[in-house]
């Protein structure tokens, strides 16, 4: 059951993402549905896994589905990588961070930045990754036109 509120939750989460991001309307359940994915391969990924790995690994994933869903509704990959990202971002652990260096608590404070800086990078990897992928995808499925000569 415990799951099941995850998913839900992180799928209004994106989708309502979305709809600050002024995604259009027809792509809000395929926005929710990469965050949905992403953060269920988090948690499941994180049983296993360090946080940072189990963050690159989810945002690969919201990366790949990104990529299929702007090739299938025509529409830009940012719209559904931006919105399947966002329950990935550690807003909450850089805002104890924050409070804690208010709080003049310094070494929990460093550690919570410093945690909150790795996973926003493997954010940023994941993305990067997950565009490499589709990259090299593309480049083996559309081999290269023959040049014709002109005789």
């Amino acid at each position: 059951m415990n799951l099941v509120l995850h998913f839900i939750t992180s799928f209004i989460a994106s989708a309502a993402f979305g709809i600050l991001f002024n995604a259009p309307k027809r792509t809000l359940l395929q926005c929710g549905f990469s965050g949905m994915l992403g953060w269920a391969a988090y948690i499941l990924l994180g049983y296993r896994l360090d946080t940072i790995y189990a963050t690159v690994a989810s945002t690969i994933i919201v990366g790949v589905v990104s990529q299929i869903f702007a090739r299938t509704y025509k529409k830009p990959v940012i719209i559904f990588s931006v919105s399947g990202i966002i329950p990935l971002v550690p807003g909450g652990m850089a805002y104890d961070a924050m409070r804690n260096f208010v709080e003049k608590e310094y070494n929990t404070a460093i550690q919570l930045a410093a945690q909150a800086f790795l996973i926003s990078g493997s954010i940023a990897i994941g993305l990067v990754l997950s565009e490499v992928l589709n990259q090299i995808i593309r480049k083996i499925r559309m081999p290269r036109p023959k040049k014709v000569r002109a005789k």
